[in-house]
């Protein structure tokens, strides 16, 4: 009988050695692949099971007009998630996927299918208002959802003005990452750092209790005040808005105003435009009509277009060819260097004939002789040209580039383009001639306004801007914008030579329709004619205010306006004048009026409600207005026009006796292309009060307060747009 392990046994032992030693080197291999070799790796899949990592956006900074009014900010809003992993039923999703789908206006099934995932957390909707959130509170309380849904804290910008200086502010993505504008430009200063929550999760993939929670805290990003004033703004917007429907502009049009004397930009607009808070929502109405017939690939090529359109800031994005209001600074040019001075004369027969190529005149009989005063008056292209050629090329093109017009302003905007000239060695005398009175060459608005400014201030080239400070989450500043004024170009003389000049454009020559009463505003006209386009044609008008100590400069253009007579001082100088009819007295520049315009100045209608007939005939006899008496009462209870309304001297009060007396009525003409003389009639026969606006001399009305057949009652103010019909080019 054997007693010891047989050779067989000893065999079997050897192999489970074997298989033991094999599986503990394998073991052995694998953990210090895991726990040496690939630590970091099995560490990070760990923490992803073991740990929820949620970042928290930061609240983007706000954006300030120059006067702290708010043009972009930040709101708090809730993001909502669910646990999926939570859920114990099907029954149970479907509740809840029905419950948020009503309270997010989201589709049920969409819903459903997150809340079946693989995960511990889904989100479902971003960016939900607090009072939707609040909903959900309820919702959630009611039915005891607290480990299938939460919320977390997010933000959402948004732009209280809608669409007002849109191009300038841009707009943000749906990451709070700026798309366009200050917003873009800035996006460094605004944004913010994005705080994180990371919070345990047990095996079930729950979140643990807070105490296995950690929170970093976002950081609110810094703010920026800008040069904007919304004021301004607003005016500047509503005028334009305004050029651009009643002339059928094609290529929109664009706006700006600039103080001379820091070069901040007080406004800037280009319409159309749209609204930030919708940004991919199509503005233009033509634009939106159009895409709705298209499909496929072409309409997302039109939808895309068209948004990238809307989004163009016009005033930096885009060049053209200034035309005649370019003569400001040829003749600035010419003075500094006296090639001409105040003293000479310009002949002017209808054309000028340079290198064998005959340029015309726009008044084909020409100006005969002419100062400089009057070739400015008159926008006489021979005398600029005249003027170029005597200035010289080389002298030329060093004021072109001294005035800003070869490079790029840098005003902090995104977007900005590229001026498009005749480089010096390829110049000649046509050349010349070509450049002298606007045509031929590209710059931006932006380079423009500024090259204006500089020519009116005392000569001072200053750097343009649009934010002037940037300040912390508590309103310290962080950084001024200082006003830089990068050379003088010419000098304070030359640049008042230029100022008077311009004046006299406004008074007596092709810029009346700019014309502001109590106020000295000096302005220029420009007409060009689109390079390699079908007779299509860019309208302008650059004016100062006041002219004897310029504040500001706006500069308004409309690209391709479909009108028949699409000239600058026929469509712009009228917008202009308006503009600056409503913004020099808000800037507390005092109007000084001379004797026939303080005898045209409106009255304030009295107040003579509950006054005795007698009486409330004496005051208004004193204000200088007629009145019309309605009923057969002692005592007034009602006035047209009602008190303090500013009313044209010699018109008429219309005051109303007894309570039931009927209203008078009357029917608003069209005023339409009438001149002054037949408006009025037209006015005193409706029995209205008539008021007049713009130019009245040789003029004709083109715009009227209240539409024409509107039913109102007698007595109403209806203020009559003017405008002469001046053919510039």
């Amino acid at each position: 009988m054997q007693t010891g392990p047989t050779k067989q046994m000893w065999k079997r032992s050897f192999l489970v050695m074997l298989a033991v030693i094999v599986g503990f080197t394998v073991s052995f291999a694998s953990l210090c692949n895991i726990m040496i070799v690939n630590a970091d790796k099995y560490k990070s899949l760990a923490e992803e099971q073991q740990l929820r990592d949620v970042v928290v956006p930061a609240k983007r900074g706000t954006i300030y007009d120059t006067n702290m009014n708010v043009l972009a900010a930040s709101a708090t809003v809730w993001q909502t998630y669910v646990a999926p992993t939570n859920f114990s039923s099907d029954e149970q999703r479907e509740t809840v996927a029905k419950g948020l789908a009503a309270l997010l206006e989201m589709d049920y099934e969409k819903v459903l299918a997150i809340t079946k995932k693989n995960s511990a957390y889904e989100t479902v909707g971003n960016k939900v208002a607090v009072d939707k959130a609040n909903e959900i509170r309820s919702f959630v309380s009611e039915n005891k959802y607290g480990s299938l849904i939460g919320l977390e804290e997010s933000t959402k910008r948004y732009y209280p003005n809608d669409h007002l200086a849109s191009t300038v502010l841009g707009f943000v993505g749906t990451d709070n990452v700026g798309l366009g504008g200050l917003e873009y430009q800035y996006n460094t200063e605004l944004s913010g750092v994005p705080g994180r929550v990371v919070a345990a999760k047990n095996a079930m993939g729950a979140d643990m209790p807070f105490s296995y929670e950690k929170v970093v805290d976002a950081q609110t990003g810094n703010s920026i005040v800008t040069t904007i004033d919304e004021y301004i703004q607003h005016v500047a917007e509503k005028y334009l808005e305004q050029a651009v429907e009643q002339n059928g502009v094609q290529q929109r049009g664009c706006c700006i105003v600039m103080d001379v004397n820091t070069g901040g930009i007080l406004a800037m607009a280009t319409k159309p435009d749209y609204d930030p808070n919708e940004p991919f929502v199509i503005y233009d109405a033509e634009a939106a009509k159009a895409i709705e017939s298209l499909t496929g690939e072409e309409r997302t090529k039109a939808v895309t277009e068209a948004q990238q359109t809307q989004w163009r800031n016009k005033c930096v994005s885009d060049t053209y060819e200034p035309g005649s209001v370019f003569k400001i600074i040829t003749g600035a040019a010419a003075l500094e260097e006296n090639a001409v001075s105040e003293k000479d004369t310009f002949v002017c027969p209808g054309y000028i004939k340079i290198a064998d190529t005959r340029i015309s005149c726009h008044k084909t009989s020409g100006h005969g002789t002419q100062t400089l005063a009057q070739a400015y008056m008159n926008s006489c292209n021979p005398a600029f040209i005249t003027i170029g050629q005597k200035l010289g090329l080389k002298k030329f093109t060093e004021y072109r580039r001294a005035f800003g017009l070869e490079n790029l302003t840098g005003i902090d905007l995104p977007g900005e383009s590229s001026s498009i000239y005749h480089e010096y060695e390829s110049m000649g005398p046509v050349e010349l001639a070509s450049e002298s009175f606007g045509q031929s060459f590209s710059i931006t608005p932006i380079q423009f306004i500024t090259a204006i400014s500089a020519a009116v201030n005392g000569g001072y080239l200053y750097q343009p801007h649009v934010v002037k400070q940037v300040l912390d989450s508590n309103g310290n500043i962080v950084k001024n914008m200082e006003s830089e004024a990068k050379r003088q170009v010419i000098s304070e003389e030359t640049s008042k030579q230029i100022c008077e000049f311009l004046e006299g454009v406004v008074s007596e020559g092709t810029g009346k329709n700019a014309y502001v009463a109590g106020y000295r505003v000096g302005g220029k006209t420009g007409t060009s004619e689109k390079l390699n386009s079908d007779n299509k044609r860019i309208a302008s008008f650059g004016a100062i205010a006041p002219s004897d100590d310029v504040k500001i400069a706006v500069l308004m253009l409309l690209d391709e306006p479909s009108v028949p007579n699409p000239y600058g001082g026929t469509l712009c100088a009228p917008m202009v004048g308006k503009i600056l009819q409503e913004i020099l007295p808000y800037l507390e520049v005092t109007p000084e009026y001379s004797e026939e315009e303080a005898e045209e100045l409106a009255a304030k209608t009295p107040d003579v409600m509950g006054k005795s007939l007698s009486d409330a005939k004496s005051e208004i006899s004193q204000a200088g207005l007629k009145v019309s008496v309605v009923g057969d009462g002692d005592s007034v209870v009602r006035q047209v026009p009602a008190a303090a309304e500013s009313i044209p001297k010699g018109g008429t009060v219309v005051v109303y006796t007894d309570v039931n007396a009927e209203q008078t009525t009357t029917t608003v003409p069209n005023f339409e292309g009438m001149t002054v003389s037949q408006a009025n009639a037209a006015a005193v026969n409706a029995g209205l009060n008539i008021q007049f606006g713009g130019s009245t001399t040789d003029a004709v009305a083109y715009d009227q307060s209240i539409a024409a057949d509107t039913t109102v009652e007698k007595g109403t103010v209806v203020t009559v747009e003017f405008r002469e019909n001046i053919v510039v080019e």
